[in-house]
């Protein structure tokens, strides 16, 4: 059974919600990281045991990763509804990905 137009709007909304809400945090982050390297002078804060540099990177990272996240969700999303097509397209792309990743480290 395909899902209706209603599903493919709550896939949406799901989809845009997770690279809503991920931009957003990514960007706190990298935000954050600035606020602490303007402090660096100050030594270290003991709660904190990430320097500015740690947090912008981190945030870095998050934004960089997003897409992959976005194929993710993809692929548990198109399992659930079980469209086998898809899914094997997505899981083929996250393959893709993770042997970039790999013969480039």
């Amino acid at each position: 059974m395909k899902p209706g137009t209603d599903d493919f709007e709550r896939r949406d909304q799901i989809i845009a919600g997770l690279l809503r809400y991920g931009t957003w945090l990514a960007t706190a982050l990298v935000a954050f990281g600035l606020l602490l390297t303007l402090f660096e002078p100050v030594p270290r804060w003991p709660a904190l045991p990430l320097s500015g540099h740690d947090a912008m990177r981190a945030g870095i990272v998050m934004l960089i990763s997003l897409p992959v996240a976005r194929v993710a969700l993809l692929l548990a999303i198109f399992l659930r509804e079980r469209d086998y097509a898809y899914t094997a397209i997505a899981a083929l792309v996250l393959a893709i990905i993770a042997a970039g990743l790999i013969l480039e480290a």
